[in-house]
């Protein structure tokens, strides 16, 4: 897709980024993708990378663009630890819940050991056995089957 071609929305602050429109410390771009520091950073270096078209989540992300997309993000992942001196990266996607512009953005967040961020920043629950595992499991390979169904 030509990035002409893309969706746009008037009022997102990532579309108007992304375009040009309103400055921001832009990292990395290319045709398909913009990458720029996030302005209230988790640790200095922390980076949205976006799709240039308007794509509230990543289900609303044609297939085509995922790969363009996540090449982006892959870059970033190697690029900010070695520019922040960084021992790796926290790479996270929220769709809907805890998305404060409702344009898909992935963070790269440098990480380093003991830097205080902990885990996925929400308590970790068990199953209470095999069989809820098994009906989780079900249910979510019932949807992927419906969902790829839907594809057609």
């Amino acid at each position: 897709m030509h990035p002409d071609e893309l969706p746009q929305v008037q009022e997102c602050p990532f579309c108007r980024i992304a375009s040009g429109e309103i400055p921001a410390y832009v990292v990395y771009e290319d045709e398909q993708t913009c990458a720029f520091l996030d302005h209230r950073p988790l640790f200095p270096g922390h980076c949205l990378v976006v799709p240039r078209g308007h794509y509230e989540t990543l289900p609303d992300l044609p297939a085509a663009l995922v790969g363009p997309l996540f090449q982006s993000v892959q870059l970033l992942a190697a690029a900010v630890p070695d520019a922040m001196g960084a021992d790796g990266t926290f790479i996270a996607v929220n769709n809907r819940v805890s998305q404060s512009v409702p344009h898909l953005h992935v963070h790269v967040v440098p990480r380093r050991k003991g830097d205080g961020l902990r885990g996925f920043f929400w308590p970790r629950q068990r199953y209470a056995s095999e069989a809820e595992m098994a009906r989780t499991r079900d249910a979510i390979r019932l949807a992927v089957e419906r969902a790829l169904a839907g594809r057609d």
